[in-house]
């Protein structure tokens, strides 16, 4: 830009100037009207003393008001003017002109219209022909032609909603001159650089024009949203400008799908700072009903920001068959999912283990997706809500694990037939090394990944080969055999990884490639749960255009020549001629494709180059006159005489004051309103207690072991005498000093203050019901223990053929329980050193194992535990253990071992220590810290 000029339109009405003395000698000369007085006698006696004169001349301040009024009438006639246009065109030539017509010019394109208006008229004035060229046109026909022509392409051009094109409107022109050289080159710019490094001036320059102009706006108009992320609380949205002189302080509207304005934001910009970042704050829901961004007050493609479903942000519920270990998290199932989503979605987990509550309360919150991580059985009534769920548009992810791979082969929720049991690394159905991943089919969501080179694959739960199995497999192994696998019901899905959500199995959590998979598995789904029914991933198709964004930013339905939006490969589309920026696709679903890229800036075009380039303005901007403000001026002086005049002539006689004040008093506001306070101290503290807390809190001061009530008498004294004989033993033999037993009613009492419940099992006893059996297995997935004891040693010794009347209820039990894989306690185990050194687990009886929960890696590691906190949630034995530590009130044995041995019943004992100091301690003895202290103590 040029620097501020200055000249007169009219300079020889400055002539009259040299009038101001005449006007002032005139001025000074009129004495002003003698003033009127009333002639009554008492006033002339009072007035009579006083020496009245009478101004022969006007005051010299009134003079120069006077003077100054002519001045301005003068000056105003002359017609100053700032910054006048002075387009001198070169003859040697054609007049050239390239009018950048991108969405950055729609702010102000009236003015680069009749800037490029005018150079024409001054081209037709001296006959020399015009060659025009549009930037942001596919083509350009700039053959150099009479003024009238050039003038009717200009007002039939319109500017487009794209980024300018420059090479090739050069092209055009180059071309079109034919080596010939022009006279003017005139570019009408918008003043950001197209691309890095744009040298549109010099190839303009190469021209060798006799004069080359560049004209620009200010670029205050010039700005872009260039990313909108949807956030856990808020929308971050994110803004570029190219003029950053000055601070600024925008407004920003978030409407939806028909237009209408449901939240606002602010976006500030610092001085001298090009780019900043603003927020809207609304609720989850809310937000996935934004449809487009715009900044206040702008109108403008890069003003406006379009989203699509996929900028939605997803409800996401997490379930896992385990509680988490607040100690160890990463050895939670969901730790890793939890960091691997939580900056694409909205994560939930339910308030209570106990899965029959739980997932209801997932569902009732609409997740579009839901994540189950080693769940094996389900509680029966849960099946129909997530198949209801899945159908209408849910995603549900399951991962494998030891529970799933124990699981059932029938389950429903799982996408193809499992093989019971899974294939681990220097196992039975074993590979010679860890697999690593095979490249991803170009079907499916992980389609376009590269493979990953770090992840090797140690376990897996196995598919049983099936004529469709490879079309349902997103993912596999080196192999060939599957890693994740799909299934379609109607309207959702249902997805399965093979290897656990923990790098137990493998290395893909801890992979950069895990979070893309889970997050593409996530954008996937449809937000709220509700998809069509053809909502299946359809990657390789393309999508026709669907609405299309003017320059001034309005969505419209003429689609023009825009050619349909091919998948994108090779990294996001950008919008060129063929894909204007818009949403393509169809109502059903569409993809948002804006005017910029995410992360782009706006920089100012680099006006050097190896000529002389001269920077002019857009006219009606720049350009101004001054001659309106004048006779504004001119006028309100004229006004201010006026005044003075009717003043000073008597026209406002002075106003009395009156002596009387204002009657009347102010209302005054009574306050009516009386408050009743009624507190009851003594009834509010009573309200607060609920039946059955002091049982409560009786049991909070110290350990107590718990047993279940079966109902029947006997059974239910013996369990009670053997945990009180237990509890004896463990007062006298250890620090900790349980108290008395405490029977269970597991669909009603609270189970979570006991570390170990005893169950016995009798095949006489009522079937506990399905509430006792769902809070028995929430119980055990928040770190509590169950010790089974079925009490047939005896009966199982000659026939083991089939179960016992006790084991067949043990397995109607544990067929409605999400147990893990089991196995006999192994040498080495924690529970064999955890307080005394033991090799068996006796009870009234000795030879029935004990099971508990199956360790991971019992080849590598000796010390290894089941679980994330070294706690296996199951026991199961025949030996009868309270029959063997129940004593009477004298604490005389109530049962004989069998055979008759007091060594059996002190090594049942200890078994019981043993088993209470594994449900406090954990893994502590697994350490292997303790190794050198138990050899010691063995003379090893």
């Amino acid at each position: 830009m040029t620097g501020l000029s200055f000249a007169f339109a009219s300079p020889a009405i400055l002539a009259a100037l040299v009038l101001l003395p005449v006007i002032w000698w005139l001025l000074r000369l009129t004495p002003p009207q003698p003033r009127a007085e009333v002639f009554p006698p008492l006033r002339i006696l009072a007035t009579i003393l006083k020496r009245e004169e009478t101004p022969a001349r006007s005051p010299w301040w009134l003079t120069l008001l006077r003077m100054l009024l002519a001045a301005l009438v003068i000056l105003a006639v002359a017609n100053p003017m700032f910054n006048p246009r002075t387009n001198t065109l070169s003859s040697g030539g054609p007049l050239v002109l390239m009018i950048d017509n991108s969405w950055a010019s729609a702010s102000d394109w009236e003015r680069r219209v009749r800037t490029a208006d005018a150079l024409i008229d001054d081209a037709d004035a001296k006959g020399i022909p015009v060659s025009i060229a549009f930037t942001a046109e596919q083509g350009n026909d700039a053959t150099p032609g009479a003024a009238t022509a050039a003038r009717d392409k200009l007002h039939a051009m319109n500017p487009r909603p794209l980024v300018p094109d420059r090479q090739r409107a050069v092209d055009a022109v180059k071309a079109a001159l034919n080596g010939s050289k022009p006279g003017t080159v005139a570019f009408i710019s918008d003043g950001i650089e197209s691309k890095d490094k744009d040298d549109i001036v010099n190839r303009l320059s190469a021209l060798q024009p006799s004069e080359l102009r560049l004209i620009e706006g200010d670029g205050s108009d010039v700005l872009a949203i260039t990313g909108a992320a949807n956030n856990a609380s808020d929308m971050t949205v994110t803004a570029t400008r190219l003029n950053g002189t000055s601070p600024l302080r925008l407004g920003l509207t978030a409407q939806d799908n028909q237009g209408r304005p449901i939240a606002a934001g602010s976006l500030d910009f610092a001085g001298g700072q090009t780019v900043a970042s603003g927020l809207i704050a609304a609720p989850f829901e809310m937000r996935n009903d934004f449809a487009r961004i715009s900044v206040d007050r702008y109108a403008s493609a890069g003003s406006v920001h379009l989203l699509d479903d996929g900028f939605r942000r997803r409800r996401v519920a997490l379930l896992s068959g385990q509680a988490a270990d607040e100690f160890q998290p990463i050895l939670s199932p969901l730790y890793y999912i939890q960091r691997a989503l939580q900056p694409y979605a909205d994560l939930i987990q339910p308030n209570s283990a106990d899965l029959a509550k739980s997932i209801p309360e997932l569902l009732a919150g609409n997740p579009s997706i839901m994540i189950m991580a080693d769940v094996g059985r389900l509680p029966q009534e849960s099946y129909a809500p997530l198949q209801r769920w899945i159908q209408n548009g849910g995603t549900l992810v399951r991962f494998a694990g030891p529970r799933l791979a124990a699981a059932p082969t029938d389950d429903p929720l799982v996408p193809v037939t499992l093989r019971q049991g899974e294939r681990t690394f220097g196992g039975a159905l074993s590979w010679a090394e860890p697999q690593p991943l095979a490249d991803f089919p170009a079907f499916g969501p992980f389609a376009g990944m590269q493979k990953p080179t770090n992840v090797l694959v140690k376990r897996q739960v196995l598919a049983e080969p099936t004529p469709d199995l490879a079309e349902r497999t997103w993912a596999s192994l080196a192999d060939g055999t599957p890693l994740v696998t799909e299934k379609q019901m109607q309207a959702g899905r249902i997805v399965l990884f093979h290897v656990s959500a923990e790098p137990q199995w493998s290395d893909l959590p801890i992979s950069g490639d895990f979070v893309e998979m889970l997050r593409r598995l996530v954008q996937l789904s449809r937000s709220g749960g509700v998809a069509s029914a053809e909502g299946a991933a359809k990657t390789a198709e393309a999508m026709p255009p669907y609405r299309l964004l003017t320059a001034k930013g309005v969505l419209t339905s003429e689609i023009g020549t825009a050619r349909p939006l091919e998948p994108g490969i090779k990294g996001a589309a950008v919008a060129s001629f063929d894909n204007p920026p818009g949403l393509y696709g169809s109502e059903e679903g569409f993809t948002a494709l804006n005017i910029l890229p995410a992360g782009a800036t706006l920089k100012p075009l680099d006006a050097s180059a190896t000529g002389t380039v001269t920077r002019d303005g857009l006219i009606g901007g720049e350009a101004w006159s001054a001659k309106p403000i004048l006779f504004t001026l001119a006028f309100l002086v004229l006004l201010a005489d006026s005044l003075i005049v009717l003043f000073m002539n008597g026209a406002f006689p002075r106003l009395g004051r009156s002596t009387k004040t204002m009657a009347g008093g102010a209302a005054m506001l009574m306050l009516a309103i009386s408050v009743a306070v009624f507190l009851h101290p003594a009834t509010a503290l009573a309200n607060d207690s609920k039946p059955g807390d002091d049982t409560i809190y009786s049991r909070l001061d110290k350990t107590h072991l718990a047993y279940v009530v079966t109902g029947e008498s006997e059974v239910d004294h013996l369990s009670e005498r053997g945990l009180a004989g237990l509890s004896d033993y463990l007062t006298y033999r250890t620090t900790l000093e349980p108290g008395p037993p405490v029977g269970l009613d597991p669909a009603k009492d609270e189970l979570a203050f006991y570390p170990l419940i005893y169950w016995p099992i009798s095949a006489t006893a009522p079937m506990p019901s399905n509430d006792a059996i769902n809070r028995i297995d929430a119980y055990m997935r928040n770190g509590g223990t169950v010790l089974f004891d079925t009490r047939d040693a005896i009966d199982t010794m000659g026939d083991t053929s089939s179960p016992s009347p006790n084991g067949q209820r043990l397995q109607q039990i544990l067929a409605n329980l999400d147990i893990p894989p089991l196995e006999p306690v192994p040498s080495g185990h924690v529970l064999t050193k955890s307080f005394y050194l033991l090799s068996s687990f006796p009870g009234r009886y000795a030879d029935s194992p004990l099971w508990i929960e199956a360790r991971q890696d019992t080849r590598r590691d000796g010390n290894a535990v089941a679980s994330s906190d070294g706690v296996t949630p199951i026991m199961i034995t025949g030996n009868d253990f309270a029959g063997a530590w129940a004593v009477d009130d004298n604490g005389t044995p109530l049962l004989p071992t069998v055979p008759p041995d007091e060594t059996q019943r002190e090594y049942a004992y200890r078994t019981g220590v043993n088993i209470m100091m594994y449900m406090l301690t954990g893994n502590y003895k697994a350490d292997q810290v303790h190794i050198p202290d138990i050899l010691q103590r063995l003379g090893q």
